[in-house]
């Protein structure tokens, strides 16, 4: 294998080239959403089998010196449950070439660590809200945290963590109709709000598509009471986005359904059991922490992470004859 300086791209066979990694921290979760999985939870990962904080170092670190990756978003289940995480974030920032680095939440505790988060080095959080109605957010999370998700928020906010992004997934007969309440809440706290297109990425199999609200919809339903100014995409950026008339926040909309952006993919996951997957979709998984537990050096892990991405396909085909959903959930793949 190679030993410069400047790392060889990681491209795959459609000359896609990844920078973009996402790293499960934890598949364990403090809601208990009803599009993600049972009441009772799921049967968690045995601690043995995650990766450890040196492990996952050791990961970030092969891919940002030797695969080009520059972008690495910290996901769950719930990372803040992963406990010393200010720890860890503070050694993956030191890291030489340093990542941007980023976290998904639901933010439930973000509140007591968002300023050491942004002190470790942090850059900025997205945080899954569906609802701003505490009954709603109770029916559908299992859960009475509103409140702590909406101080978290403003946490993340005050210390710096910017743009501090809003995920909601609509669903229809459920939350839909507080699409533009939503985006009106994140206006006017300076937040950035996105919707998603729900996927079959739930525990009980459960996802039926004539209840997933389309893009078109939500735009539809937020033309209603804003006017909407087309923003360029960047490039690999999942969300198309929009800017308010008259004021500079932004709405993003996250079509991965009904307007896929396999095309142009840039991401790769590592899951928190150290399982390489080169797609949210990926029916088949590449073990690295057997590698790094057996003793693989550098040259060896790289080799890995290259074969892998090699075989990658073209897109998840939701809604082809040959679409599989993956045997995980999406609380233990990574957000």
């Amino acid at each position: 294998m190679r030993h410069a300086d400047v790392p060889s791209p990681l491209v795959d066979r459609f000359g896609r080239v990844h920078t973009d990694l996402r790293v499960s921290l934890t598949d364990r979760c403090n809601l208990r959403c009803t599009y993600c999985m049972p009441a009772e939870g799921l049967d968690w990962l045995p601690k043995a089998g995650l990766l450890t904080d040196d492990e996952v170092v050791r990961l970030v670190s092969t891919a940002t010196r030797r695969l080009g990756i520059t972008e690495v978003r910290l996901t769950g289940g719930e990372p803040l449950l992963r406990r010393g995480l200010p720890a860890l974030v503070a050694r993956l920032t030191a890291l030489d070439p340093a990542p941007e680095l980023s976290l998904t939440t639901n933010g439930i505790g973000l509140a007591r660590c968002a300023g050491a988060l942004r002190e470790a080095g942090l850059s900025r959080v997205n945080v899954s809200l569906d609802t701003l109605r505490p009954e709603r957010f109770a029916a559908l999370t299992r859960r009475d945290r509103l409140p702590d998700v909406l101080d978290g928020l403003a946490a993340a906010h005050a210390a710096g963590l910017a743009p501090v992004k809003v995920n909601a997934v609509p669903v229809r007969g459920v939350n839909d109709d507080e699409i533009a309440g939503l985006a009106a809440f994140a206006v006017e706290r300076g937040y950035r709000m996105r919707f998603i297109e729900s996927m079959p990425l739930d525990a009980q199999g459960a996802w039926e598509r004539d209840r997933m609200v389309t893009a078109e919809e939500i735009l539809d339903r937020l033309g209603e009471r804003f006017e909407l100014v087309p923003v360029e995409r960047q490039d690999h950026a999942p969300a198309e986005e929009w800017r308010i008339a008259g004021t500079d926040a932004r709405v993003g909309v996250i079509a991965s359904v009904t307007r896929p952006f396999c095309g142009g993919c840039d991401r790769v996951r590592l899951t928190a059991d150290g399982q390489l997957r080169t797609c949210l979709f990926a029916t088949e998984e590449s073990d690295l922490r057997a590698l790094l537990r057996g003793g693989a050096d550098d040259d060896a892990l790289e080799a890995a992470w290259r074969t892998a991405l090699a075989g990658k396909g073209p897109g998840h085909a939701i809604g082809s004859p040959e679409f599989r959903r993956p045997d995980r959930p999406m609380s233990a793949i990574g957000g």
